[in-house]
């Protein structure tokens, strides 16, 4: 894989030392006279003693430079030529703190093969004649910091792609120059550039000197670092990382559709009761529920914190099917491929569901949840209110009743409810305060939306003991409606209304009670999740051929929850529910027909 190496360092002018080490530098990577090449016979045979002892020296004194090119070489393949190549490249590389030691300085000021522009190598962004010793000496009395960055490529990739010339890089550079000021945060008027193109034999690289025309301004962190050599490598690479990018994009589609595709597949074996991750059953149902009480747009943007957690499992459990986990393989070995352009170290791969690029499999996740919640509401009402159903065609409700009576929002009682309490002071009643904390839940024709005055009113029925508002209560808590999210408060009402439909109900057998306590037992709030009590207590209810502990039971039956597996069964009480609503859907839609 193509790759650039950026290396960046500085001196802190404003001494005599630093005035000489710049004016050195400057010299040497625009002219590098007076060296002796190696003999070419001579580069295959084994690295001298020295030339070893020198590599060993410098990867204790340096230990970054591991990560150049020639290392990689010398490393590979331990000759003469390329032990030469590191040692020279890495004392270059490290000039800012080689200049202080005179051994390593004398190796330096022994280059060759800049390639000169005129009498020397040296050039910028303009056409202007530069006068070397004018701008060593300006560079040498910079009383600023002055970074010396270093930018080299491998042969092939530098000859394959044009910059094996001076001519080339100084147009990338004067075209790039604007990017490297932003990273170094120097405005540009004040921006000085200069470089050098040095035509080593398997690695050509550039020397530059930058700084500030302010002393005060600029400074370069880890980040502008990575920038600048993240916008190298995308100028350089730029017909090879567009066709990368290509397909990256082409198989993060390819994901997206996969796993709207097992999701769907993951809801229908929900529904026929042959799902295996009972996990991804958990937590889309728990998920399609709670979607069902909240207004506005139903997007991971707009979703509070627990409610993003969940959507953030489903997608890791999604990651786990071995189509999505091969998928998701083949897109992050592009992205790798990208990242090693211009990274040494690659970042350890995020999870799918932390993963920014896929952020739509979470709004897939979501929209697949809201059909699910539209599915329950249709097949599976939440506590509807029963009535005596009109005799007559006159006699049926109008469209706003029928509405009304077929939203799941509105957890009635049963039958025309009257109070049942019990000796513990709690009881159950669907009072006047209570209908109006409902219609300020949900919103109604003729009482608009209200979380704040709902969860008032619901908090002052609850206190004075009513069971259904401390569970309603315990629901807007859960989920932020009127009061921030609270989950030890909304744990304390749930298990409050347990407690509650428990002492109603042994004060007074009751259909309902048995049914609201089954549901707080199969979803785990107030209590320990357990499906054992949630079907010994739906069984009680369906007895008494309440329709909605039919269906609850029969889903437990179906799935082997608590109970055993039996499809027959089940079978015989979904449609033991769904007969006790068949005259009242055919009214339904014959009126809307």
């Amino acid at each position: 894989m193509p790759k650039v190496i950026f290396k960046c360092p500085h001196i802190k002018g404003g001494t005599e030392r630093a005035a000489s080490h710049l004016q050195n530098y400057v010299e040497y990577m625009s002219t590098r006279k007076g060296v002796d090449k190696i003999d070419p016979s001579e580069s295959v045979l084994p690295a001298t003693k020295g030339q070893r002892q020198m590599v060993a020296q410098i990867l204790r004194d340096f230990p970054l430079s591991r990560g150049m090119f020639e290392y990689e070489d010398y490393h590979a393949s331990p000759t003469r030529g390329n032990a030469s190549e590191f040692i020279t490249r890495a004392l270059e590389e490290n000039y800012d703190r080689i200049g202080k030691r005179e051994n390593y300085l004398k190796y330096i000021a022994m280059r060759p093969n800049a390639q000169r522009m005129g009498p020397h190598g040296l050039f910028t962004g303009s056409d202007d004649h530069l006068v070397l010793s004018q701008v060593a000496d300006a560079v040498a009395h910079h009383p600023g910091v002055v970074w010396l960055p270093i930018i080299s490529l491998r042969r092939e990739d530098a000859a394959r792609l044009g910059y094996d010339n001076a001519e080339r890089w100084k147009d990338l550079l004067s075209g790039y120059a604007t990017e490297i000021a932003k990273a170094m945060k120097i405005p540009w008027a004040n921006f000085r550039w200069y470089a050098a193109f040095h035509n080593e034999s398997h690695h050509p690289h550039i020397h530059m000197v930058c700084y500030s025309t302010d002393p005060s301004k600029g400074f370069l962190t880890k980040q502008g670092i990575a920038d600048i050599k993240a916008g190298l490598a995308k100028e350089i690479f730029h017909q090879e990382l567009t066709e990368l990018y290509q397909k990256q994009t082409q198989r993060r589609d390819e994901l997206n559709v996969d796993t709207q595709t097992i999701l769907c597949e993951l809801i229908e074996q929900m529904s026929s009761g042959t799902i295996q991750n009972k996990r991804i059953e958990e937590l889309m149902s728990y998920l399609a529920d709670r979607l069902r009480f909240l207004s506005g747009k139903k997007q991971y943007g707009y979703l509070k914190a627990p409610l993003k957690a969940v959507v953030d499992e489903i997608v890791d459990e999604l990651a786990k099917d071995s189509r999505v986990a091969s998928a998701y393989d083949l897109w992050y070995e592009l992205r790798e491929e990208v990242l090693h352009t211009y990274k040494d170290d690659l970042p350890e791969r995020l999870p799918l569901s932390q993963q920014p690029e896929f952020k739509k499999i979470k709004n897939i996740v979501i929209a697949e949840a809201a059909k699910l919640s539209e599915r329950q509401q249709i097949f599976a009402p939440d506590d509807q209110q029963e009535v005596n159903l009109p005799s007559t065609q006159e006699d049926l409700p109008s469209s706003d009743q029928l509405s009304l009576l077929l939203n799941v929002e509105t957890d009635a009682p049963p039958e025309p409810f009257h109070k049942e309490s019990s000796d513990a002071g709690v009881y159950m009643d669907w009072n006047e305060r209570y209908r109006k904390a409902r219609r300020c839940l949900f919103g109604s024709k003729d009482q608009p939306q209200d979380f704040k005055l709902a969860f008032a009113l619901f908090e002052k029925e609850a206190q004075k003991g009513n069971a259904l508002a401390m569970y309603d209560l315990g629901r807007m808590l859960t989920d932020g409606l009127g009061h921030e999210i609270d989950m030890q408060a909304a744990h304390e009402w749930y298990a409050n209304a347990l407690t509650a439909f428990h002492a109603v109900e042994e004060q007074k057998k009751n259909r309902y009670a048995e049914y609201r306590i089954g549901k707080l037992y199969a979803a785990g709030l107030g209590c320990k999740q357990n499906y054992y009590k949630a079907a010994h207590w739906f069984q009680l209810s369906a007895k008494e051929e309440y329709k909605y502990a039919q269906y609850s039971l029969a889903g437990l039956i179906r799935r082997g929850y608590g109970v055993e597996q039996n499809d027959r069964l089940a079978l015989e009480l979904y449609t033991r529910a769904a007969q006790q609503d068949f005259p009242y859907d055919r009214r339904f839609f014959l009126e809307k027909a």
